[in-house]
């Protein structure tokens, strides 16, 4: 197959999977308020619904911004933007925004490593960062662990993040970071997420300069490393 014939088949792929995600929940948005409009709803279900709505609602904007933000890159429009910053300092900041999540599964949450600064974009760094600790809650055993680990050599940069969840098999692994890819659906279904969130921390990684690797074992948990050039 030529690069021009794959690309074209990554793009009919892509807007065959953009259009059923944004379908779901559509769907589900559709269905409730019609039968609230038409008094099908009984008035106890009413509030129900209502949360139903935002929560798909909710969904909706996140794809919706996913997608742009994987577009800006593919379009080659994304400004560096760095900033100098303490890379510790952020990662605690993260941990303590998904503390309430991991608190649900009795999930702890442990930091090493030192403070210290790199030049980066701020902002694609802490959605990365918090890409991956929130994917280690998700796919985590109660009562489990998610441990980031922050170190820096000779002007490179490693993020680990390391968890004790299901794992993912072999087979599933070299199309992890691939768009809207999923290796549970059902289970998928019930964390949330939008499919995307993996793709978008492999291209900051690789606007950084860096690039990113996962080693798995079904069953026993999974590490992500994040390695860029830019600290």
């Amino acid at each position: 197959m030529t690069a021009e014939k794959k690309a074209e088949k990554q793009r009919r792929e892509f807007s065959a999977n953009v259009s059923h995600e944004l379908k779901t929940p559509l769907t589900t948005i559709s269905a409730l308020a019609e039968m609230i409009e038409s008094g099908m709803a009984k008035n106890q279900d009413v509030k129900a619904f209502a949360a139903k709505i935002t929560e798909q609602a909710g969904r909706l904007f996140d794809i919706i911004e996913d997608i742009i933000r994987l577009s800006e890159f593919d379009e080659g429009g994304v400004q560096k933007e760095y900033t100098q910053f303490d890379l510790y300092e952020l990662t605690a900041n993260a941990i303590a925004a998904l503390q309430d999540s991991g608190k649900d599964k009795s999930i702890e949450i442990h930091l090493l490593g030192e403070h210290f600064d790199i030049q980066a974009n701020r902002r694609m760094l802490d959605e990365l960062v918090y890409n991956l600790i929130d994917n280690g809650i998700k796919y985590n055993k109660q009562s489990g662990q998610v441990t980031v680990e922050l170190s820096r050599s000779e002007g490179i940069c490693k993020i680990s993040v390391s968890d004790t969840g299901i794992g993912i098999s072999e087979k599933h692994q070299e199309h992890i970071f691939e768009r809207f890819y999923r290796v549970d659906k059902s289970r998928s279904k019930k964390t949330g997420g939008t499919g995307l969130g993996l793709s978008i921390v492999k291209h900051i990684a690789e606007h950084h300069g860096g690039k990113v690797e996962l080693i798995s074992e079904e069953g026993v948990g999974t590490t992500v490393t994040v390695t860029i050039d830019h600290a």
